[in-house]
């Protein structure tokens, strides 16, 4: 609701915007001063999208100006949102998670902006410098990959409490766009491993700059409307109480290795499960045994997969807790839709699964992917009652690299 007032707010002119937008690019390109252009510039931004800058682009290359007179609004552009994020006005005091998220904006911003100057830098290098270069951009990937954490904070916490205050587009949007960073990035980095040693580097300089650029733009397009919608709801709707277990599942999740300790307060200890004592009224009995609650709670813990079980109504339930799980899980998501767990692009598989154990149809699920070198096996188990009716369905992943190694036998008198 609030991402669609702000989309028709800034499409309110789109023609005019994008006419004047192509007119800057003409002015710079027969030697117009780039401070003054900066100043006109910076007047047309607060009014225009991201999709009508890009058709003021495209429509220019079309009519036959060179591809590098437009990637100079570019640099404006990014230079001017960078001015903005270091003046940015706090909203959340230090130690929020709004603030945390916002900081590493900035970071992430100069990162991006740095990545762009350093493809630049190479293009005119000699081969021989290039080492100190290579360990340049080593440390800017390394921060790129570093950031996913931000941005599963956002999906596996901050959205669902987003959603539970009824706020359930502008997430989904989000979430869109982070997999589309994603890709951008996997590209980045698919470039420069090709690219990795002096020469080999330096002719892939052009993709490396446009890619950079692709990058930068698309971090500072998302992060203003974090900053300016997504965030400012959220400090709407989300209670006092409610912020306080958001930090706590923040931490839970972890941050970047450039999250700046100003950006919060001392790092909280990590939070424990609290298992009490079993007592004769917390007994959990089953058909074939009992359990007291902290057993039970611990056995479920200590299976050697993570388990996570979805109600008839499609809405998570529980998740266990073992010390190493593959996939972040926080207590956010519970009550949450299972749909809206799920970046949107995934949503059609994950319906397909649920409506054919509905059904009665094909059981289990199985899958099985490659992530940072480990085999990951998910399945999915419709549960049932005694009178195979539909309860629920059981996600089960587990990570079987050295499972899949094993051969021969070994016997249990070899344990030691």
């Amino acid at each position: 609701m609030v991402a669609q007032s702000h989309s028709e707010s800034m499409s309110n002119k789109p023609v005019n915007n994008k006419d004047f937008l192509k007119s800057l690019i003409r002015k710079l390109h027969d030697g117009a001063d780039v401070e003054e252009i900066k100043e006109e510039f910076r007047n047309v931004l607060k009014d225009v999208s991201p999709a009508i800058i890009s058709q003021a682009e495209e429509e220019l290359i079309a009519e036959g100006m060179p591809r590098g007179e437009i990637r100079r609004l570019c640099d404006i552009h990014l230079a001017i949102f960078k001015e903005s994020m270091e003046k940015e006005k706090t909203i959340a005091p230090s130690g929020h998670p709004i603030h945390t998220l916002m900081e590493e904006h900035k970071i992430l911003l100069r990162f991006s902006t740095e990545l762009v100057e350093f493809s630049r830098k190479i293009k005119g290098a000699r081969s021989t410098a290039m080492s100190e270069d290579e360990e340049q951009l080593n440390h800017i990937i390394k921060h790129l990959k570093e950031s996913e954490s931000h941005y599963l904070r956002e999906e596996n916490v901050l959205f669902p409490y987003l959603e539970k205050h009824g706020i359930t587009q502008p997430p989904a949007v989000m979430w869109t766009e982070h997999d589309n960073i994603r890709k951008i990035e996997k590209d980045l980095y698919k470039t420069v491993d090709t690219g990795k040693g002096g020469a080999a580097l330096q002719n892939l300089a052009e993709q490396l700059e446009n890619i950079s650029l692709i990058l930068s733009e698309t971090l500072s397009n998302h992060f203003y409307k974090e900053n300016h919608i997504l965030f400012q709801a959220a400090l709407e709707v989300i209670e006092t109480a409610e912020w306080t277990e958001i930090r706590k599942q923040f931490d839970e999740v972890g941050y970047c290795c450039f999250t700046p300790e100003s950006a919060g307060a001392p790092e909280s200890k990590k939070v424990r499960t609290h298992i009490s004592e079993g007592k004769a009224e917390d007994t959990v009995q089953f058909e074939t045994g009992s359990f007291s609650e902290a057993e039970l709670t611990a056995v479920l813990n200590t299976l050697p997969v993570d388990i996570t079980f979805i109600d008839k109504n499609d809405v998570v339930r529980y998740f266990s807790q073992g010390k190493e799980r593959i996939f972040v899980r926080t207590k956010a998501i519970i009550g949450r839709k299972v749909q809206q767990c799920h970046p949107q692009k995934s949503v059609h598989k994950v319906n397909q699964i649920l409506d054919a154990f509905k059904r009665g149809g094909k059981d289990p699920a199985d899958f099985w992917i490659n992530l940072e070198g480990r085999l990951i096996y998910i399945r999915y188990f419709p549960v049932r009652n005694e009178k195979r009716e539909y309860l629920g369905c059981l996600e089960v992943t587990q990570d079987i690299t050295e499972i899949k190694e094993i051969e021969g036998e070994k016997r249990l008198l070899d344990w030691h």
